[in-house]
């Protein structure tokens, strides 16, 4: 596979998905490469099916282990639709979430255990790996705080759960951040959306010197 595979990971209320909008546009002024974006879970049509099933609030009784199972298994069609499809296109893939928050949510947060939910991906994913993960990070208090002020109480089950779920999902992302210290970089999110931005635009060309060279 020729392409570049870039995720993008962070807590809940680490503004993830509002900087990676704005890097696009950005991005795309430093490439002739094309740039397809993705999510997780989700991404592709069954998997958006089982991204469905999984945040919807009214299904409080959900096994913590089904819930696993569900994101490895969309993260496999995710895989198999588009990121696989992508890269051998010789394109760029920027995907909202990979595998790290399955590890971080059911392994660290849920206490399922972060080896197993690990195990459980490695099968999903077969050795498809991101070549870049930036890690937007911010204290748990302080994501939780944004996400009650920005959805107005339209929460998904993950947000809705307590700060001590998401204070072991915090702490999980940097036992993965200190793993893979080549892999994912991390970027301070408690900083003025501009500065976020900009310093994960740096930190994905500085990577990728040869496709994001300084423009068209």
């Amino acid at each position: 596979m020729s392409g570049i595979f870039i995720s993008f990971e962070g807590p809940d209320g680490a503004g993830k998905t509002t900087a990676l909008n704005a890097l696009v546009p950005l991005l795309k002024e430093h490439t002739n490469k094309e740039i397809v974006e993705s999510r997780e879970p989700g991404g592709s049509e069954i998997a958006e099916q089982i991204r469905k099933i999984i945040l919807a609030v009214h299904d409080e009784k959900m096994d913590d282990r089904t819930e696993a199972l569900l994101y490895a298994a969309a993260r496999r069609q995710h895989v198999i639709d588009v990121i696989r499809p992508t890269l051998a296109a010789n394109k760029v893939l920027l995907s909202d979430r990979f595998v790290d928050s399955s590890i971080a949510y059911q392994g660290g947060g849920r206490e399922i255990g972060t080896k197993e939910v690990a195990e459980i991906n490695d099968f999903a994913i077969d050795g498809t790996i991101p070549d870049l993960t930036v890690y937007f990070d911010i204290s748990p208090e302080i994501g939780l705080s944004r996400i009650r002020k920005d959805h107005e109480g339209a929460m998904d089950r993950l947000e809705q759960e307590a700060l001590s779920f998401h204070q072991r999902v915090h702490d999980s992302y940097l036992d993965l951040l200190a793993a893979n210290p080549d892999r994912i970089k991390s970027i301070n999110a408690d900083q003025k959306p501009e500065k976020v931005v900009s310093d994960a635009l740096d930190v994905i060309i500085k990577r990728f010197p040869n496709v994001f060279n300084g423009g068209k």
